[in-house]
C-alpha cells in the first residue's frame, strides 16, 4: 500500500511537472503585430520617463508571486518574485497570487447516512496555493472552486458512513475527504494540507432515544453487577457456614465479637442467639 501511495504521488507529480512546462515553455512568438506594440511601449516608456517609472515597478511581498500576461500570454518563466521588478505599462497586466495557507470553515451540511439517519457536519479546511501559474491559467477562481468542492466532497464520503462509524472514525473521515480534494485540486496547483470534522449535530428526537438507550444500558450493567455481588456473597456465607460447621467453638467466638461490636457503639440493645435444635423443641409441643 506504501509503494502504491508512493507510485502515485511521483505520478501526480510528473504530471504536475509536464503541465508546468507546457505553460512555461511555449515559444512566445507575439507576431508581428505584437513585437510592434512591445517596441511601441517599450518607446513610450523611455519617452515618458521619469513618470512612466512608477508604472512600471512593481514589488511583490514574501508571500505572494506574480504571474504577468504580456499580450495574453504568460510570460517564459512562469510567476515572478518575492522582490522587485519591470513590467511594461502599455502591453503587460499582472495578478497577484497569495501563496501563505488559507483556512475556511465548511458550513454545516444536512447529510444522509448510510443507515439513513439525518446529521448536521461541519468542518474545516486548511489549503494553499502550490503553483502559481496553475492557480490562475486553469481555474477561474481557485477558492470558491476549492470551497464547493470541499462541501460536495464532504456529502459524497458521509454518505457512506454510517451514524457510528461517523461518530467514531472521525480522523479516517478527514483522511480521506483530504486525499480525495487533494486530487481533485491537483490540477489547480492547490495543495489542502489538512481536513478536519468540527461537529456533528444529531436531531432531537435521536439524541433522546440514544440517551434512553445509555440509561437503559447503565441499569442492565447495574442489575448485572449487583446480581454478581449477591452471588459472590452467598458463595462467602457458604464457605464460612462449613467453617464454623467444623469448628462449633468458631460461633461463640463470632458471637462474643459481634457483642463487642455492638458495645463499641454505645447501644444498649444485646441479642442472644438461640439454637435451632431449642425452638424446634417448643415447636413440636
Amino acid at each position: 500500500m506504501a509503494g502504491d501511495a508512493r507510485e502515485s504521488a511521483e505520478m501526480k507529480d510528473q504530471r504536475r511537472r509536464e503541465r508546468q512546462s507546457a505553460l512555461d515553455n511555449h515559444d512566445g512568438s507575439f507576431g508581428v503585430c505584437g513585437w510592434v506594440l512591445v517596441l511601441f511601449s517599450l518607446l513610450l516608456t523611455i519617452i515618458t520617463l521619469p513618470v512612466s517609472i512608477w508604472m512600471c515597478i512593481k514589488i511583490v511581498k514574501e508571500y505572494e508571486r506574480a504571474i504577468i500576461f504580456r499580450l495574453g500570454r504568460i510570460l517564459r518563466g512562469g510567476a515572478k518574485g518575492p522582490g522587485l521588478f519591470f513590467i511594461l505599462p502599455c502591453t503587460d497586466s499582472l495578478i497577484n497570487v497569495d501563496m501563505r495557507t488559507i483556512t475556511f470553515d465548511i458550513p454545516p451540511q444536512e447529510v444522509l447516512t448510510k443507515d439513513s439517519v439525518t446529521v448536521s457536519v461541519d468542518g474545516v479546511v486548511y489549503y494553499r496555493v502550490q503553483n502559481a501559474t496553475l492557480a490562475v491559467a486553469n481555474i477561474t477562481n481557485a477558492d470558491a472552486a476549492t470551497r464547493l468542492l470541499a462541501q460536495t466532497t464532504l456529502r459524497n464520503v458521509l454518505g457512506t458512513k454510517n451514524l457510528a462509524e461517523i461518530l467514531s472514525d472521525r480522523e479516517e473521515i478527514a483522511h480521506s475527504m483530504q486525499c480525495t480534494l487533494d486530487d481533485a485540486t491537483d490540477d489547480w496547483g492547490i495543495k489542502v494540507e489538512r481536513v478536519e470534522i468540527k461537529d456533528v449535530k444529531l436531531p432531537q428526537q435521536l439524541q433522546r432515544a440514544m440517551a434512553a438507550e445509555a440509561e437503559a444500558s447503565r441499569e442492565a450493567r447495574a442489575k448485572v453487577i449487583a446480581a454478581e455481588g449477591e452471588m459472590n456473597a452467598s458463595r462467602a456465607l457458604k464457605e464460612a457456614s462449613l467453617v464454623i460447621a467444623e469448628s462449633p467453638s468458631g460461633l461463640q467466638l463470632r458471637y462474643l465479637q459481634t457483642l463487642n461490636t455492638i458495645a463499641a457503639e454505645k447501644n444498649s440493645t444485646i441479642i442472644f442467639p438461640l439454637p435451632m435444635d431449642m425452638m424446634q423443641a417448643f415447636m413440636k409441643r
